[in-house]
């Protein structure tokens, strides 16, 4: 009989380290996790296994050890080369912390001809030119858009709305166009517009600069009207009066439009899917109020519960899907977004969505008063009396921005 057991009764040792990770809970189920690296990769484990893996209970020939390894959550070999892949792909998700924002948003009016309760940017009056962007503060922002080293720069205007001071749209992008003569980085523009009162020779110039527009579209013409009140209570009329006007200058794919929901909303998400689907669109945002400006004070009037929003959405996406198996193709932008994020190694331009935070890194806003935030929120929050996530103003370098507390 022999002295020694054999070598089946004996398991593999197992010196596997920990790469840096997070795990949650399922809420609906509470005896599996979702657990993540720091390069994105993911996995569902069972609450066991996973308190196996984080005690060193996993043998070396695990084929649960081999799949951590693979989504870098474990390693065996410690030397620099087995962590490249990791350092590579950390790397590429990353990319844009050292870029510099692509994403420069120049507020050129708060002028509206809407009354919309929801409004998240305080709105002013169509007569109220005080809230115009000055020419000399457009120059300055000019001056500093350069200053950033990013190559790719989407120069995006909005308001209020940016129709009412057209003449100083037209001015920074020619601005823009002239000094990037020398500069050579890659331009792309956007209009933020409701689109009404779009004229001929204005689609013609954002035409010539190959413009993108983006509009709002709430749904159906009785819920839009509702949600964006203005004098003649024609808003959807003119709305698609000015996406006509768009398409037939830039194309099918140039103009975009995107929804706001109110408690209104809530009531119809068929409706809402349909209406976008009957206008030939094939992306929409089915995006819930944000609490600034109008809409903190009209909350209790035009809010809802998360729990209302997301069983709203469940109704939504359902049906949107079911349109997509009809095929007809539609996306869900911020499902899309999340999606991308699951399933490729690549980062993305949506700047809530990142970590650490876009604010300053992926974006930058040159308000109508000279003043600059870090994001659209803290332009929002500044509006409301509350500035302290402004960089700064037009007349200061970008160096004195990234030196302030806010990027601290």
């Amino acid at each position: 009989m022999s002295r020694f057991k054999p070598r089946q009764a004996f398991g593999h040792a197992s010196s596997y380290k920990l790469l840096p990770l997070r795990f949650r809970r399922l809420p609906w189920d509470e005896t599996r996790a979702f657990v993540s690296s720091m390069a994105g990769d993911w996995l569902l484990m069972d609450m066991a296994d996973l308190q196996r893996f984080v005690s060193h209970e996993l043998s070396a020939d695990s084929p649960l050890l081999a799949d951590l390894q693979a989504r870098h959550l474990a390693i065996v070999e410690t030397d620099r080369s087995s962590l490249s892949p990791l350092l590579s792909q950390i790397r590429t998700r990353k990319s844009y912390t050292v870029g510099g924002p692509a994403l420069h948003i120049f507020v050129v009016s708060l002028r509206c001809h809407h009354t919309c309760s929801y409004c998240q940017v305080s709105r002013q009056a169509t007569t109220a030119t005080a809230f115009d962007m000055a020419g000399s503060h457009a120059e300055q922002a000019v001056e500093r858009l350069f200053e950033w080293p990013s190559q790719e720069l989407t120069i995006e205007f909005q308001g209020g709305e940016p129709l009412l001071n057209f003449e100083q749209v037209m001015g920074i992008t020619k601005l823009i166009v002239k000094r990037n003569v020398s500069e050579r980085r890659d331009l792309r523009f956007v209009l933020a517009s409701t689109l009404h009162d779009l004229t001929e020779s204005q689609i013609a110039f954002l035409a010539e600069h190959r413009f993108k527009l983006s509009t709002s579209l709430d749904g159906p013409e009785w819920l839009h009207n509702a949600n964006r009140p203005r004098p003649g209570r024609d808003s959807y009329r003119r709305t698609l009066n000015g996406i006509d006007l768009g398409r037939r200058w830039l194309g099918e794919d140039g103009v975009s439009a995107l929804t706001t929901l109110t408690k209104l909303s809530l009531e119809v998400p068929e409706a809402i899917i349909d209406e976008y689907r009957k206008l030939g669109l094939h992306s929409i945002s089915l995006r819930p109020l944000s609490p600034y400006g109008f809409a903190n004070r009209t909350a209790r009037r035009t809010g809802y519960s998360t729990e209302d929003y997301l069983a709203f959405y469940a109704q939504a996406f359902e049906h949107l899907v079911a349109v997509n198996r009809s095929g007809y193709a539609l996306e869900e932008s911020y499902a899309s977004l999340l999606l991308s994020q699951l399933f490729t190694s690549f980062g993305h331009g949506y700047v809530d969505l990142r970590s650490p935070s876009g604010a300053g890194l992926g974006a930058v806003i040159y308000d109508h008063d000279g003043r600059v935030y870090p994001s659209d929120e803290a332009r929002m929050l500044a509006a409301m009396g509350d500035d302290q996530f402004a960089l700064g103003d037009v007349s200061q370098p970008v160096t004195s921005w990234l030196s302030s507390p806010v990027m601290a």
